[in-house]
C-alpha cells in the first residue's frame, strides 16, 4: 500500500520536474526557475519564517498554509539543483531506521 503524503510530494515534485523543461509563461515554477538559484533560496528562507510567524499566533490553519509553502519551495530548490525527492525520503529513511533526530547546525 502507497503512502498518500509521499504520493503527494512525489507527484507535486514530478510535476515541478515538468516545469524546468515545458516552462509554460504562465507558470508561477517555471519562473522560479528562469529567475535562478538565488532567488529559489530567497523564498525558501521567507517561507521558513512565515511559518515561525503563524506558528506563534495566527492559528493552525495559517501554519498549514505555509509549511506547504515551505515545502513547495523546498521541492523547487531540489530540481533547481537536480536532487531528486527520492533521496530526501532515503535520507529520513535511513535517519529512521538508526533513530537519529534531524541534524543540528
Amino acid at each position: 500500500m502507497s503512502d498518500p503524503m509521499s504520493d503527494v510530494l512525489t507527484e507535486l515534485f514530478a510535476t515541478i520536474q515538468a516545469r524546468k523543461t515545458s516552462a509554460p509563461a504562465e507558470s508561477y515554477t517555471a519562473r522560479l526557475f528562469a529567475a535562478g538559484e538565488d532567488e529559489i533560496v530567497k523564498k525558501v528562507g521567507e517561507e521558513a519564517i512565515e511559518v515561525i510567524v503563524a506558528a506563534k499566533g495566527q492559528g493552525d490553519a495559517r501554519v498549514i498554509a505555509e509549511t506547504a509553502d515551505l515545502f513547495y519551495h523546498a521541492l523547487v530548490l531540489l530540481a533547481a539543483r537536480g536532487i531528486a525527492w527520492r533521496a530526501v525520503e532515503d535520507e529520513l529513511a535511513q535517519r529512521m531506521k538508526r533513530g537519529s533526530a534531524p541534524r543540528q547546525a
